[in-house]
């Protein structure tokens, strides 16, 4: 586990593998998440509306930190990008990216870290 500033700035994160999502042409991302489980695939057979996929939009923030993870740019450089693109807006800049980095890697299954 990363203990320094200067450590978690430096965690690189990349994009799950088999994750489908769509970009709009705004860049706002949408996750397409398969609706697999055996009773969806159960009541599907039996005819029942249930979609394939369920459709996740982030935010424009969410959507641009997102298509910044590339398994190459460490969280300082996507913050620095962030920061750039939003200004004061963005702020505070690392606690809020850092909690959604979190929460999309633990929560989401979305990312991974690959340097630690």
């Amino acid at each position: 586990m990363p203990t320094s500033n200067q450590e978690v700035l430096s965690i690189v994160f990349r994009i799950l593998e088999g994750l489908e999502y769509e970009v709009s042409p705004e860049g706002i991302v949408t996750i397409l998440e398969k609706q697999e489980h055996k009773v969806q695939k159960f009541f599907r057979r039996l005819r029942f509306n249930i979609p394939k996929y369920k459709r996740i939009s982030l935010d424009e923030y969410g959507s641009y930190i997102f298509l910044q993870i590339d398994g190459m740019k460490t969280v300082k450089d996507i913050g620095e990008k962030l920061e750039a693109k939003y200004g004061d807006k963005a702020q505070p800049l690392y606690e809020r990216l850092l909690l959604f980095l979190n929460h999309i890697e633990v929560n989401c299954h979305y990312i991974e870290k690959i340097n630690f």
